[in-house]
């Protein structure tokens, strides 16, 4: 087994650069998301039973100085993570934590409390069964899931406070980054080890998105997997050592 590293977490606030300095990180962690009182999320996209047959813990909540403060299991392969205002953990799940048995993964699409106590699910509402999530977004209280099945590409919007859920298909099949602000989206699909982007715009007309522009942006690296962040309107991509931003 690989064993632990350390790393250092950057967050760049109003233009001033804080350094965190964080130890042991897990072998194989993958995904990093950020929670509200500075705290922080890293996890791995994997897990499995122990010999008791529980599930084991793969992801850790930090403090804001890098010292880990709790430890949770937020289900089995994970295709993304995104976090909410509230400190929810959404997460998508790929056809081996679907299928896997895990109980939560199952359902393909999760939210969990930072304590890892499982939040929201689709409680089978969505239109068909999910093989994978692409991209995910927050929009004021409410939070965006791409994510693909047999029958096509799906975008589902989710109201945590009353866990209403709407689904409309998505535009544009292989996308994995979107941002939303009212009716209009962006949605980007990246470029293998090339140091570009597709960016695609669409619009909401009665009821089912529209793409109206496409265009392909060079930036400074490839962007990076698991990476893409929608805030209120606003894509976040990491392109090789630099985050760039796009607004709606």
């Amino acid at each position: 087994m690989a064993a632990p590293c350390d790393g250092v977490l950057v967050v760049v606030s109003g233009g001033v650069e804080h350094r965190v300095s964080v130890t042991g990180i897990p072998a194989w962690t993958s995904h990093l998301a950020l929670l509200p009182r500075s705290r922080f999320l890293l996890a791995s996209g994997r897990t499995s039973r122990d010999r008791n047959g529980t599930w084991e813990k793969n992801a850790v909540v930090y403090s804001g100085d890098g010292q880990p403060v709790s430890r949770l299991c937020i289900g089995d392969d994970i295709d993304f993570i995104l976090t909410d205002r509230d400190g929810g953990i959404w997460t998508s799940h790929g056809d081996e934590g679907i299928y896997g048995g895990h109980p939560e993964s199952g359902a393909g699409l999760a939210r969990w409390g930072a304590d890892g106590a499982h939040t929201w699910g689709p409680r089978g509402r969505l239109p068909v069964w999910p093989l994978g999530g692409h991209a995910a977004a927050t929009e004021d209280g409410m939070t965006w899931l791409a994510w693909y099945s047999h029958k096509g590409a799906f975008l589902s919007r989710v109201v945590p406070g009353t866990g209403d859920i709407t689904h409309y298909r998505t535009p544009l099949r292989d996308t994995d980054g979107i941002a939303v602000r009212g009716t209009r989206m962006l949605l980007t699909r990246r470029f293998h080890n090339r140091p570009g982007v597709g960016l695609s715009r669409a619009e909401l007309v009665d009821d089912a998105w529209v793409i109206t522009t496409q265009e392909k942006l060079r930036l400074p690296g490839p962007v990076v997997m698991y990476c893409a962040q929608g805030r209120d309107g606003v894509l976040w991509l990491r392109a090789g050592d630099s985050w760039l931003h796009i607004g709606t």
